[in-house]
């Protein structure tokens, strides 16, 4: 096994000041241990990645920083000073801001006055206001952090939510800023343009410490790197001195395979046939516009896109659940027969009667339900099959007994289907999901992002099983935002755009700038824009490392 002193080039400069240092940090909730003796040092002017699986105590450790927990042990210094850090505003004050994976605003503030809020500097709040409305135009320019101070926070996207809440870090004079998951919910061009603005931080003496699982983006952007597992750290490096490879066997305990290991398919009848497939939705607005596409049995078509151009509307149509008040036209067909568009027969259940499983994009509210157990959440869905009932009633312990199964199978940790799905890891809650789905064993499966929010070990295992099926002669639709997954797992690729797919391509005979483009709504043949209403930062995607898929 790797540790921290085995690494190429050892140790982050010890002589450089220190902006963090952490010290013996433990912590414990009843009996897991989320930290254990955990020593930490973050050079000042530095981008610091901290990386590991889910569940490695990474999110607990900076959740301490920043005062949202107490250590049971240990010591935190700032800028070399012991500090207790009681809050949230004791580590504001300190100069730490963070930026959470899932963001803390009012959605119908708007963006000054979410800034403001809890900085207010007095009881008036107009001297704020003003004070702020400048403070932001001066910190928009300085580092391309533009964003309508009047907007509301639910009328923007993803992308500029998460630059108010850096903008929020930075109005109160953070030196340190904590990114939680930064990219988890962004797209590439989104991505692309955080770490320039990220650059431009480090740029100006600011610390940086990012939290993630994607080693694509420790090797583009950090200086230093250090590896948790199991709620302990196991090393720590200059970036520059090792490899995604070797921080990734750090990170799991064994060696892992970054490259999806796959034979070329074997394509075979089209088993899902899409034809002129329209829709528009309760606003009269058109989400899909003659969609035309075939998915054969043996092969894995990915769906390229920048989120929001039409890849949601058609997995909740071929899933059986078009939006609400929508209007859908076209044909669908499924091995030869043809598929209802509305009304009854197009709902969930009965595609699954068909031989359509579904891995939805959001697994938290469209693929379990949090509050029931693991053992409940891997027959939702399938709980009428006659293996999961006894006569008029439900064979509960046969559903228990396939679950518990299934968790061994698939790896889901911890081992134990009792426990309520809120209570398992992002990554583990992703396998109950996908067990459940690809083991009914569908002539094809829908999927959505499926390693969103999802750590190095899993993703792999993801993979392996999702070619597994492909190879087994079914077909597989996969959705996601993530090029590296579509040009590593698919066998063909469509790209979508505003509704429309603007292209096809094979993995082996593209880019991602070629891709970025198309995703652009820029085809073939143009050399603008599809639409002049296309933000600067969707009109390229930047492959931001050599290092390959990960």
């Amino acid at each position: 096994m790797t540790h921290a002193g085995d690494m190429p080039g050892g140790r982050p400069d010890e002589a450089a000041p220190a902006a963090i240092e952490l010290r013996g940090i433990s912590k414990a909730f009843g009996p897991v241990q989320a930290n254990k003796d955990i020593s930490l040092r973050v050079p000042k002017g530095t981008i610091h990645g901290i990386i590991g699986e889910n569940g490695a105590g990474k999110s607990t450790l900076m959740s301490i920083l920043y005062g949202f927990y107490k250590p049971d042990a240990g010591e935190i210094l700032v800028n070399g000073t012991s500090l207790t850090v009681t809050d949230s505003q004791t580590a504001i004050r300190a100069g730490i801001g963070m930026v959470f994976q899932h963001f803390k605003l009012v959605q119908n503030f708007t963006v000054l006055e979410n800034v403001i809020l809890g900085a207010e500097d007095g009881p008036l709040l107009r001297p704020s206001l003003a004070r702020a409305r400048g403070v932001l135009k001066q910190l928009a320019a300085e580092y391309e952090l533009n964003v309508d101070p009047d907007e509301v926070i639910e009328e923007l996207s993803v992308g500029h939510q998460q630059r108010v809440e850096i903008l929020k870090a930075l109005y109160r004079q953070a030196d340190i800023l904590i990114l939680d998951e930064p990219t988890g919910v962004l797209t590439p061009a989104e991505a692309d343009h955080l770490f320039r603005i990220l650059r431009g931080l480090k740029d100006e003496g600011k610390t940086i410490i990012l939290i993630t699982h994607k080693l694509r983006e420790i090797m583009a952007i950090t200086d230093n790197v250090s590896v948790m597992r199991r709620g302990e750290m196991v090393g720590s490096v200059q970036t520059a001195q090792t490899s995604p490879e070797e921080l990734a066997e750090l990170m799991v305990g064994r060696k892992v395979l970054l490259n999806v290991g796959k034979t070329p398919a074997r394509p075979g009848a089209p088993v899902l046939e899409i034809r002129d497939l329209t829709l528009v939705d309760e606003d009269g607005v058109e989400r899909l516009r003659g969609i035309d596409l075939d998915i054969r049995a043996g092969e894995i078509l990915g769906i390229a896109g920048v989120s929001g151009n039409g890849q949601t509307q058609l997995l909740e149509i071929l899933g059986g659940y078009p939006e609400k008040g929508s209007t859908v036209s076209g044909r669908l067909s499924l091995n030869g027969r043809e598929l209802p568009l509305g009304g009854r027969g197009c709902d969930g259940a009965e595609r699954r009667r068909q031989g359509i499983g579904h891995i939805p994009e959001d697994r938290q509210s469209e693929g379990l339900i949090m509050d029931f157990t693991a053992w409940e959440n891997t027959a939702f869905g399938y709980h009428h099959a006659p293996e999961c009932n006894r006569g008029p009633l439900m064979d509960n312990a046969a559903i228990l007994a396939d679950a518990e199964a299934k968790m061994e199978r698939f790896d889901i940790r911890p081992r134990n289907a009792h426990l309520a799905a809120r209570n398992f890891s992002g990554g583990n809650q992703q396998k109950i999901v996908v067990a459940r789905e690809i083991e009914r064993n569908p002539d094809l499966l829908l999927i959505g992002q499926p390693t969103r929010g999802v750590d190095i070990g899993a993703i792999e295992f993801i993979h392996r099983r999702i070619v597994e099926l492909r190879d087994a002669g079914k077909a597989v639709l996969l959705v996601s935002v993530e090029l590296d997954e579509i040009l590593s797992l698919s066998d063909r690729i469509a790209v979508m755009f505003d509704g429309r797919i603007m292209g096809e391509r094979l993995p082996g005979q593209t880019t991602t700038g070629e891709l970025g483009l198309l995703m652009a709504g820029i085809s073939d043949t143009e050399n603008t824009p599809d639409s002049a209403g296309i933000p600067p930062e969707t009109k390229h995607v930047e492959d931001l490392s050599p290092q390959g898929p990960a």
